[in-house]
């Protein structure tokens, strides 16, 4: 084995000079190419590095136009209302008024593929929320996921060119199943953590509406008197989070590869407007040192049941965009983009974010002036010294283009602190100028253990399949082993199972984190489970009675479930129009199917849909009549979650449980 493991690392290296010096662009010598400049080890990253500055401008302009990261997406717009104020905390305005109901756009997006992917790879999404406030935009550009791959900014350009399509060959398209990723996530144990959540469920959202968000970094608020607190910011999806499993998730892939973007268009058009609580997670400064992990590092999540969430408004959105390039695709977000009130850090992937989105919206967005843009405009007034450039569409007016002047009475001019104007939080730095890690970032796997524990064992049989199918797909063996060595740090019975499913020797060493601590906030398991907008395929042939259907129809709209009729062609059954075929829809569609006709078994779809929602999980129902067409197939009548129809009731029961986990396959 480690000859032949010799052999693959030499073929891989072989078109590479192994002793070749790492460089800048000027052909310097760079003695840390692992972290940015920063004033102490955990002090704000520093203008002058100019090392970090030149890898980024380079990454965020290797693309163009399309966005490199995030790249496909769908957005939306909507309205922010807040349930009590917040001035304990913030001096921001939008954070302190119930009475005002501020103008949200939010945009979800994949991070690997390109605009041409698909909805339902396995991938982290994107959670980025663009408020217009009176005070201008505030942007909290997030992730479904709480926690980063990486813990410096300066290792953004080296984790996305391992996470993209190999360049050799431009595959894979959209996900993380190929050698570099792997590659990069046994070198750098950093990584573990989320990559153990985007291997998990979190990896496989059902829809953006029931999709959580975080702002990842650790922020701050300060208050009219000056008083900063640390804050993590959350959206909770009030019709819960919920997942496809990866069998799913394929197919509807192949089938429908909008999926997920169609589902956000249709629940707006038809009412079924998503809502979102924000919810904040406060640390006093002076506790800032009293937990187990660094509360600056993006690598760890604060634990709900150490800081608890505080649920303080509402997002709702209510309208979809007029034009998907105007709005959606010219969208410019920005970490940097903030009001009076909220401000940063010294998490070291947040200090290097605040350089390159304004660097990246330069070369997509074609110059300066992208905030001129409809969807980038804030509703308050805005006005400077900054001109020209291209895509100017201002007539700016007047003689003087600079502060300070006379000859315009010095307009425009600063405002006090007092009145409004933005003031960086007074934070006291001392400390040498170095390119290092903290010390109390070090520790990579007792979070990544902790996720492991709080699963269900559901979860957990499915991080092991996303572990298995990603690392299978592979080529190096090198590269499994030292994917499982890295995961052996997190649990030893998880990496030798993933070890045997992928065909490769288990770790021998004992370096597992021994640790039963656990987070409950983490499982999908003890998410809001409701029927609202959950939606069933009604199968049916043109001989299906209508009066049956319309008893069933009655029950699903009352209880707000959505329902499409589905039949070999499109017909209608009296008054009733079938929508959909078994050629334009299939049952990973939806979360249950009821079989309602007696000659539906003789229909080779149907025996396809009704072992596709088996498998799945999901609620079967069936009429007395129909019986035979679940007997027709490998499933058990009376199996878990599986119904005779005899009353709505006891079917909308059974769907409100969304998965039967332990039905028996």
């Amino acid at each position: 084995m480690t000859n032949e493991k010799d052999k693959q690392l030499e073929d891989f290296r072989r078109k590479h000079d192994e002793n070749s010096a790492l460089t800048t662009n000027q052909g310097l010598k760079m003695a840390e190419d692992e972290f940015s400049l920063k004033a102490g080890e955990r002090g704000p990253t520093l203008l002058e590095d100019f090392h970090f500055r030149e890898k980024m401008t380079h990454f965020d302009h290797e693309r163009i136009p399309e966005r490199i990261v995030h790249a496909r997406g769908y957005g939306a717009h909507g309205e922010f209302e807040l349930y009590e104020s917040q001035e304990k905390y913030t001096k921001a305005k939008f954070l302190n008024d119930t009475s005002k109901k501020t103008p949200v756009f939010v945009r979800f997006s994949t991070v690997q593929g390109s605009r041409g992917a698909n909805d339902t790879v396995r991938d982290a999404r994107g959670f980025a929320v663009k408020f217009y406030t009176e005070e201008g935009n505030y942007d909290l550009v997030g992730n479904n996921i709480p926690v980063f791959f990486i813990q410096d900014a300066i290792k953004f350009p080296d984790l996305v060119h391992a996470v993209k399509p190999e360049p050799h060959n431009e595959i894979p398209q959209g996900g993380t199943a190929h050698d570099t990723f792997w590659d990069f996530f046994a070198q750098n144990p950093e990584s573990t953590h989320m990559t153990m959540w985007t291997m998990s469920d979190r990896g496989l959202p059902k829809s953006y509406r029931m999709m959580e968000g975080f702002g990842v970094h650790t922020f701050r608020l300060v208050n009219k008197e000056g008083k900063s607190v640390f804050v993590k910011f959350h959206w909770k999806p009030l019709l819960g989070t919920h997942q496809l499993i990866w069998d799913e998730a394929q197919i509807i892939a192949g089938k429908n590869p909008d999926f997920n973007r169609e589902d956000l268009y249709e629940s707006i058009e038809k009412g079924d407007y998503p809502e979102w609580e924000l919810g904040i997670q406060v640390i006093e400064e002076k506790d800032e040192f009293n937990f187990d992990f660094d509360i600056l590092d993006p690598t760890k999540l604060w634990p709900e049941e150490e800081v608890p969430v505080q649920v303080i408004g509402k997002m709702t959105l209510n309208r979809n965009v007029d034009n998907v390039f105007a709005e959606t695709e010219q969208v410019a977000f920005h970490p940097g983009h903030l009001v009076p009130g909220i401000d940063f850090s010294n998490d070291p992937l947040l200090q290097g974010r605040l350089f390159s989105y304004t660097d990246t919206q330069l070369s997509r967005l074609g110059g300066p002036n992208f905030h001129q843009l409809p969807i980038n405009r804030p509703v308050c007034p805005f006005a400077n010294n900054q001109r020209d450039g291209m895509h100017q569409t201002f007539v700016h007016t007047g003689q003087t283009s600079y502060h300070n002047n006379a000859i315009n009475g010095n307009h425009p001019h600063t405002t006090p602190v007092e009145e409004g104007g933005f003031e960086s939080y007074h934070e006291k730095i001392d400390a040498h100028k170095v390119r290092a890690r903290s010390e109390s970032f070090k520790d990579f796997y007792s979070q990544a253990k902790m996720f492991y524990n709080s699963l269900s064992q559901p979860e957990k049989d499915h991080l092991i399949d996303g572990f298995s199918f990603e690392l299978g797909k592979c080529k190096h063996d090198f590269v499994k082993e030292n994917a499982v060595n890295n995961i052996n740090h997190v649990d030893k019975e998880l990496a030798a199972t993933i070890a045997k499913r992928i065909g490769v020797k288990p770790p021998s060493e004992d370096v597992e984190v021994k640790s039963d601590k656990k987070s409950p906030a983490l499982s999908m398991e003890n998410t809001v489970k409701k029927l609202d907008t959950l939606s069933v395929a009604v199968l049916v042939t043109e001989d299906s009675k209508e009066d049956e259907l319309k008893g069933l129809i009655k029950a699903f709209t009352d209880n707000k479930v959505n329902y499409k009729l589905v039949a070999k062609e499109a017909t209608t059954i009296g008054s009733l129009k079938v929508t959909e075929t078994f050629d334009t829809v299939h049952s990973t569609f939806f979360d249950g199917i009821v079989v309602v006709d007696a000659k539906l078994p003789l229909l080779p779809p149907v025996k396809d849909y009704i072992e596709a929602a088996n498998r799945h999980f999901k609620t079967i129902g069936y009429t007395t009549q129909a019986k035979e067409a679940i007997e027709a197939t490998s499933v058990k009548p009376d199996g878990v979650g599986i119904v005779e129809v005899k009353d709505a009731k006891d079917y909308l029961a059974e769907l409100a449980i969304i998965r039967h986990w332990d039905r028996k396959l």
